[in-house]
């Protein structure tokens, strides 16, 4: 009799284990959602490639001088660490993740096998876990609450759906180019590329979209009430729409290739036989040259800008906000 009481009590403390052992595999395996409200990079930074991400006072970036791998550092650029060793763009960080678009191994040590694979992943903060969520080419995505918004590339012609970050939920919402860089409040402004260039917003909601201006604008950035935007049918010169006074006030009239906004300025790149790197105040004052010729995949983070030479993505400069010195920006030293 005792025999079998042994036998029931060791089989019943397997049946135990084995269930602990299931939980905490279901646990772990589960994907944490993120807190109400999440935006996975400013809309300046994914225009210009999403090179940069600042998250939690932590600046995750894609290292040009290791190849475009993965790096992470403190906003005054110490710490530095290697997060993994895939070339990334479009990086976005929310709740525990990060994810990014990967083109393949930055170098062949230890990644040769994904060599040229082209996928959009999600992984831990710390690198760990790394995840394809999708094998389509993104053009741009972004981050809102728990689902990825991807303008894709893959097949002929573009396609815009939302997928969610436990790679669940996949929903197609248009097949022709939205770009879902900007995000406030769960509202994605963007511009019209069909029949127009009008404002519109899609609710994320519902996904459920509306015209807002009747501007004529590429590129919108949102940041505090104005709409900063690149003036299609005036030679693309920068301006403002204010949402609350339906006003545009026009901030230079030099044909700009490319601009980020953030912390009071705006850093754009005048093109034409004179092209130069410029920054100014956010209402157009103080404009300023920084750099003469022609830059590139302008990043922000709070404290510093970082640009790179048009055709070279080998080489990053960087410069403090409001400051017009810039030098090369070398995280491995």
């Amino acid at each position: 009799m005792k025999k079998t009481y042994k036998n029931i009590l060791i089989i019943a403390i397997c049946i135990l284990l084995f269930i602990l052992m299931a939980l905490a595999l279901f646990f772990n395996g589960r994907i944490s959602m993120n807190p109400a409200g999440t935006v996975g990079n400013t809309a300046g930074n994914l225009n210009n490639d999403g090179l940069f991400c600042e998250y939690d006072g932590t600046v995750y970036f894609s290292n040009a001088s290791a190849g475009g791998s993965l790096y992470a550092m403190d906003p005054d650029e110490t710490n530095v660490r290697q997060i993994n060793d895939l070339r990334v763009r479009n990086i976005l960080a929310g709740g525990k993740y990060l994810y990014f678009f990967q083109t393949g191994a930055a170098s062949k040590s230890g990644f040769g096998h994904i060599e040229g694979i082209k996928s959009f992943d999600r992984c831990k903060l710390n690198g760990d876990d790394i995840t394809a969520l999708t094998r389509d080419i993104v053009v741009t995505g972004q981050l809102v609450d728990n689902y990825l918004y991807l303008l894709t590339a893959t097949n002929p012609g573009a396609s815009f759906y939302k997928i969610k970050i436990d790679k669940s939920e996949q929903v197609q919402l248009a097949d022709y180019n939205i770009n879902p860089a900007c995000v406030r409040n769960g509202i994605i402004y963007y511009n019209g590329t069909q029949n127009d260039h009008y404002l519109y917003a899609l609710n994320t909601a519902n996904d459920v979209s509306s015209e807002l201006w009747r501007g004529n604008l590429w590129y919108p950035v949102l940041d505090g009430d104005y709409i900063y935007y690149m003036d299609v049918a005036e030679n693309y010169r920068l301006c403002r729409y204010s949402l609350s006074r339906n006003e545009i006030e026009v901030l230079t009239r030099d044909r700009v290739d490319c601009f980020n906004v953030g912390s009071g300025y705006i850093y754009y790149q005048k093109s034409g036989n004179n092209s130069q790197l410029k920054f100014m105040r956010i209402d157009g004052s103080q404009n300023t040259v920084l750099a003469e010729g022609n830059y590139t995949h302008i990043n922000m983070t709070s404290r510093y800008v970082y640009f790179q030479p048009y055709g070279d993505d080998t080489t990053t400069y960087h410069s403090l906000l409001g400051s017009s010195n810039y030098g090369t920006f070398s995280p491995n030293r």
